[in-house]
């Protein structure tokens, strides 16, 4: 086997596990499988008989990769969340596939990929490094030019932002989290008279005019009417996930991660009396999302 082909192999044992990497860095899989094509490349041109753990080497070099994407996107990233920047990778004629990229979005947490979205790019690097691969603090540190200490708390501060303030107490958020996911679950499924059960008579729904879009904003009450409004968004509800929104129980709507809609519930003896649906871009950036535990 020529040294070529042997580097190659080597590289392929890693592959998907510096994707996944990426993937949770970008948010993107046709970045994440840029930046592991960069990390190919210069492995290419390395000496590689100075790596001792090309491992390791690897997922520092793919870091670094991602870090860089990350902050010229922080540079170029538009003011106005209304319209998604394109993905740079989408026209080429190996683009993802979406329903790949949809799966694994799904596999990673739809909300998680809207809390990381929110974080500074170190934050987000210390934080998916460690907490999700382990790698340690004192590896991670170079890569943003940091203490291992003060690497540590970009983690943390990360972690806080991600897990959300001190909810409400533990029972009450048990119980409303299953009203929340019993709505999410009888609209995936098309369950009209399941979801009437779990409405108030006089429930009322609240949407924004960038919902629809509409000139105005939507108001709707009564369950069987608020309830017709859920079935027709069926299709959306497949790429819905419970958060926390502003420390109670909601639902994101975040398409491969991308968040576009969140609906926030009001919920009196397990059953929902009001329902807030938020698409504008002003106040979806005035949320704090977490995501739930399991």
């Amino acid at each position: 086997m020529s040294d070529s082909s042997a580097l190659t192999e080597r590289f392929e044992e890693h592959r998907s596990h510096l994707r996944a990497v990426s993937y949770r860095m970008l948010g993107s899989l046709s970045e994440a499988e840029d930046a592991v094509q960069e990390a190919w490349l210069r492995l290419d041109r390395s000496d590689t008989s100075e790596i001792e753990n090309l491992g390791g080497w690897l997922t520092t070099v793919v870091a670094r990769v991602c870090l860089n994407m990350l902050r010229t996107r922080e540079t170029r990233r538009e003011d106005s969340m209304e319209t998604c920047p394109a993905d740079p990778a989408v026209s080429r004629q190996d683009a993802v596939d979406p329903e790949q990229e949809a799966v694994l979005a799904d596999s990673v947490g739809l909300a998680l990929l809207v809390v990381l979205d929110t974080l500074t790019p170190a934050e987000r690097l210390a934080f998916v490094l460690h907490d999700l691969f382990a790698v340690p603090f004192d590896e991670i540190a170079p890569m943003i030019d940091r203490t291992p200490a003060a690497t540590r708390q970009l983690a943390s501060r990360a972690r806080r932002r991600i897990k959300g303030a001190p909810p409400a107490p533990e029972a009450d958020l048990t119980r409303r989290r299953r009203v929340v996911d019993a709505f999410l679950a009888a609209t995936r499924g098309g369950n009209f008279d399941a979801l009437v059960t779990l409405l108030h008579p006089d429930v009322v729904l609240r949407a924004d005019k960038a919902v629809v879009p509409s000139p105005a904003p939507v108001f709707i009450s009564g369950a069987v009417t608020v309830a017709q409004g859920a079935m027709a968004a069926m299709r959306r509800a497949q790429a819905t996930q419970p958060a926390l929104v502003n420390g109670a129980i909601g639902l994101v709507m975040a398409p491969l991660g991308r968040l576009n809609l969140v609906l926030r519930f009001t919920i009196e003896d397990g059953l929902i009396t009001e329902i807030d649906v938020v698409a504008e871009a002003d106040r979806l950036r005035e949320l704090d999302l977490a995501v739930l535990d399991a």
